[in-house]
């Protein structure tokens, strides 16, 4: 199986509490230490000193596609999307955000997860999922933590996990079936919420779209990855030594 990286980069993002080491080119060195030069980009609504950083790490250049996107973050994932669903069935994509940190051997660890057969991966361990609701936690956990089956892979532990952002891993095969699914809950702007759920799209596509459905997605515990934000980094790990 092959990994394809589909990154996603803005100057135009919304406020989040981030520490200094979670910027745009520490990102985008991160993910083409453990995934390659060889990935996807959009730049949408980028400075010219942030698309030229771009150039220093992507290549060959015709990978990287300048825009100007009215819809944020939906807007930007649903043209790599449509991207995606061109590409062969058995090709694993991985969506990914400017503001993700990886472990050293993250690309293995995520063939890893669809060895154990699960439709969706995460390497992101979020920690809503061991909090009461009421101090931030997901919606559906009981006593502090989700209900979940725990799995081991070669190298690491998973466990079900009922919802993540819209950084995710995915065949494409999966995605040809689920197409309707994901455009549903994409269609609007990142971070709004969705009118029908009254909670974030990205929350949305997996609580009351993927999972509801009967798709299993997976996330090692600890995380191979994290969110830059503050309050949403993935436990146990010194991510600022990655």
């Amino acid at each position: 199986m092959s990994i394809r990286v589909f990154y996603r980069i803005s100057d135009a993002g919304y406020n989040k509490v981030k520490p200094d080491y979670v910027n745009n080119e520490n990102c985008l060195r991160n993910c083409v230490k453990h995934f390659g030069s060889d990935i996807d980009i959009i730049a949408d609504n980028v400075s010219d000193e942030t698309f030229d950083m771009v150039k220093k790490y992507v290549y060959p250049l015709d990978n990287i596609k300048r825009t100007n996107i009215k819809g944020g973050n939906a807007g930007s994932f649903t043209m790599l999307f449509e991207k995606a669903l061109l590409l062969e069935d058995e090709t694993i994509v991985y969506f990914l955000e400017d503001d993700y940190l990886h472990r050293e051997n993250s690309a293995n660890i995520l063939l890893e997860g669809f060895d154990l057969g699960s439709d969706y991966v995460t390497l992101y361990d979020h920690p809503d999922k061991y909090m009461l609701p009421e101090m931030g936690g997901n919606k559906r956990n009981v006593d502090g933590a989700e209900e979940t089956r725990v799995y081991c892979s070669k190298s690491t532990h998973w466990k079900l996990t009922n919802s993540t952002t819209l950084t995710f891993a995915s065949k494409v095969k999966t995605l040809k079936e689920d197409e309707s699914i994901i455009r549903k809950y994409t269609n609007g702007f990142h971070p709004e919420t969705h009118q029908e759920t009254g909670s974030a799209y990205d929350h949305s596509l997996w609580v009351h779209g993927l999972v509801n459905s009967g798709r299993t997605l997976i996330s090692p515990i600890p995380g191979y990855s994290t969110h830059g934000e503050i309050p949403w980094m993935s436990n146990f790990i010194n991510w600022e030594n990655e």
